[in-house]
């Protein structure tokens, strides 16, 4: 089958590779119709995520047809049209018991985090979704039925970004009235802009320096927007322009913000796990007492971390890999109801095979690029 597989830092190719197989009775194989680029992708055709190995297959946002299903499958058959959500979770572990599935204990070998699709072997090892088949585990636990009136587009995306930016709003607590900060205007941010307006925010506050993002931000419910290049320290003028900060801050960018050349220095010798851009806005945006939400992937340790900042100011933090299992459903019945329009994003759908022109715009935010999805 042709997939898309990491090739080296800053290279994606189109490659034939096996085509996978049932390995496991719970096993089924989904012929994929839809798969997406998600920011998280770019760390590691970027270098930033461990064990990565050369012709690894990407991609881990990603819906299809059951093409086959093993002897032990209960909960879907062949034929079936499925979202599969990026955690791996075996459904019977202590944290999938507690619904903390993106930590599920028997989904990764290779090390102390969960497993994830198409996120190297250090999430698992398990070949992503950016291709034309895909193996999934477990699948009495992971994938759901799509209803047949709702496109590829309105169902995809439940996989990853609007259970990642549900997450991101609800444990940060936002609530009627609050004034929320949400550093990064890609996928993940523009979402959680949403989401943050869903759950009652008075005032949005949206931080890019990408001006096609920021105009694209500036559309919803009154949302301000904020160019971090305009401003000598944005964080404090994010502050001023709140009477002492936000009550919650939503960090979506996580490792890839941008970089001092000390911090590019101490990433390249891997002293570093990339930058702290965001979480210095963030220290100084948020109101004492507030609470900081790493919604975006981080990398490995990071010096200069601002601690001190969060502690003086009695900060909550949190952070992690959502735990997409638990949202599915809610968001689901929203989408049905016509209560939430999750398509407006889009903005390029390409063949699989025109995927490393697509990894080349979304990673360089060429051609007011937002959201990629590939058609195999």
């Amino acid at each position: 089958m042709k997939a898309l597989v990491y090739g080296g830092i800053k290279n994606v190719d189109v490659a034939e590779v096996k085509d996978p197989a049932i390995e496991k009775a719970d096993d089924i194989i989904v012929k994929v119709t839809s798969t997406a680029i998600c920011g998280s992708d770019l760390h590691l055709v970027h270098g930033m995520v461990p064990n990565m190995p050369k012709g690894f297959v990407l991609g881990h946002e990603t819906m299809g047809i059951v093409e086959e299903a093993g002897p032990e499958v209960h909960k879907v058959k062949k034929g079936d049209r499925v979202i599969i959500p990026f955690p791996i979770a075996c459904g019977h572990c202590w944290y999938c018991e507690h619904e903390l599935w993106s930590q599920c204990d028997n989904s990764n070998p290779h090390g102390n985090v969960g497993g994830i699709f198409g996120y190297s072997d250090t999430y698992g090892g398990y070949d992503g979704g950016q291709a034309e088949y895909l193996r999934v585990p477990f699948a009495n636990v992971g994938p759901t039925l799509v209803p047949e009136e709702l496109s590829d587009e309105q169902a995809l995306f439940l996989t990853d970004v609007l259970p990642t930016a549900y997450w991101g709003v609800d444990i940060g607590g936002v609530k009627k009235g609050d004034t929320v900060a949400i550093l990064g205007c890609g996928p993940i941010g523009l979402t959680a802009i949403k989401w943050a307006a869903y759950a009652g925010a008075k005032r949005i506050i949206a931080v890019d320096y990408i001006e096609y993002r920021l105009k694209h931000a500036s559309k919803y419910y009154g949302v301000e927007v904020v160019n971090l290049e305009e401003h000598e320290d944005t964080g404090e003028y994010i502050r001023d322009i709140t009477d002492g900060g936000v009550d919650v801050v939503l960090d979506c960018v996580g490792v890839d913000g941008k970089m001092t050349t000390f911090e590019k220095i101490e990433t390249l010798l891997k002293l570093q796990g990339g930058s702290k851009s965001a979480i210095e806005i963030a220290t100084q945006a948020v109101r004492k007492g507030g609470t900081v939400v790493f919604v975006g992937v981080y990398g490995t340790r990071y010096n200069m971390f601002p601690l001190g900042d969060f502690f003086s100011k009695n900060i909550t933090l949190k952070m992690g890999q959502c735990p997409v299992h638990s949202y599915v459903d809610p968001i689901l019945k929203l989408i049905k109801e016509r209560k939430f329009d999750p398509t407006d994003i889009i903005t390029h759908k390409l063949p699989l095979n025109q995927g490393p022109h697509a990894y080349e715009i979304f990673d360089k935010k060429e051609d007011n690029c937002i959201k990629v999805i590939l058609k195999p």
